[in-house]
């Protein structure tokens, strides 16, 4: 962002594409931001969605104890040292016999940065369905099932929204591909895309400590964010700036992420498109008034990138994020 400022940076975010997290303009009040670290203060999941010209869709029947017999789809806890796509690339293996191929984020669940599920969709590519034979402790078997007469019983009736969500996207993709890319980043944390629209313009939210770039709010692990989920520190970082009283904040979606897994670096950042709003049902041609001088309100003006930020809110063309 050094070279290209707010316009490289925008560009690179609804592109698909990571930035350097290069520090974090706010953070956890009383203490620095923990370092994420796999199985100590993290819990990454990975889950895929197949889906088969028959309209079928591929699920594993559990063999943990409690849950054993009993369906899901393919899913499991991420390792140290993976990145989000190998982990699922194994648990898929692993489960089911068969390799694949991500095609997109479909949803991130998150149940404050502690617990963080990534759903795919994604095709095999290779490998053998999973039968009878081959049961051990990852899985019993693997087996296609017609998508509106899935067997029973499910170990958990949440899968059911993802299923649909993937036959959704393959009738009409909302969203771009959205892949991690693989950029280190000690912390679980937000970029934060923070957007005010009037009639004709649209403005983003740019922090103005060093270089200008887009504003980065790290994730505590408190109890009071824990219980909020990952948008306090999305409001946390807002307060800071602007009077939130008379304004509505909504977090969007995704816009993309970044991970690596390597060299201890178990953090993740994500690109987060947010909508700042007058509650008023009057006509603003002006943003709020920024307070302090870590922030300012930057016009885009580049015909492309207000072409595809309004069109990106305007159909709302984002990964989802849900609690």
């Amino acid at each position: 962002m050094a070279s290209e400022g707010p316009a490289g940076a925008l560009a690179a975010v609804l592109g698909g594409r990571g930035l350097g997290v290069q520090g974090c303009d706010s953070g956890p009040a009383g203490e620095p931001p923990a370092p994420a670290r796999l199985r100590r203060n993290v819990c990454y999941v990975v889950l895929a969605v197949f889906l088969n010209e028959q309209d079928e869709v591929l699920l594993i029947q559990e063999a943990k104890r409690e849950c054993r017999g009993s369906w899901y789809l393919p899913a499991g806890r991420m390792e140290p040292g993976e990145t989000i796509l190998e982990a699922l690339q194994r648990e898929v293996e692993e489960e089911a016999g068969l390799r694949c191929e991500p095609l997109t984020l479909l949803s991130l669940e998150e149940r404050g940065p502690s617990w963080v599920r990534f759903a795919f969709l994604a095709r095999p590519t290779g490998g053998i369905l999973k039968t009878s034979k081959e049961a051990d402790a990852e899985s019993l078997q693997a087996a296609w099932y017609p998508r509106t007469s899935l067997p029973a019983p499910l170990r958990a009736h949440d899968i059911l929204h993802l299923v649909e969500l993937a036959a959704q996207y393959r009738q009409h993709a909302r969203h771009p591909c959205v892949l991690p890319q693989e950029l280190p980043c000690s912390l679980v944390c937000q970029r934060l895309v923070a957007t005010f629209t009037s009639v004709q313009s649209v403005w983003v939210l740019v922090g103005a400590v060093g270089l200008p770039h887009l504003p980065v709010t790290a994730c505590g692990f408190s109890p009071m964010e824990q219980r909020g989920g990952m948008k306090v520190a999305v409001l946390r970082l807002l307060q800071e700036c602007l009077a939130l009283h008379h304004l509505a904040v909504e977090t969007e979606g995704l816009l993309g992420l970044q991970h690596l897994g390597r060299d201890r670096a178990d953090g993740i950042c994500l690109n987060v498109l947010v909508t700042v709003a007058f509650r008023d049902a009057g006509v603003h041609s002006e943003p709020p008034k920024i307070r302090g001088e870590n922030f300012y309100w930057w016009k885009v003006v580049e015909e492309d990138l207000q072409r595809q930020l309004l069109q990106r809110l305007q159909e709302s063309s984002v990964v989802p994020v849900n609690r």
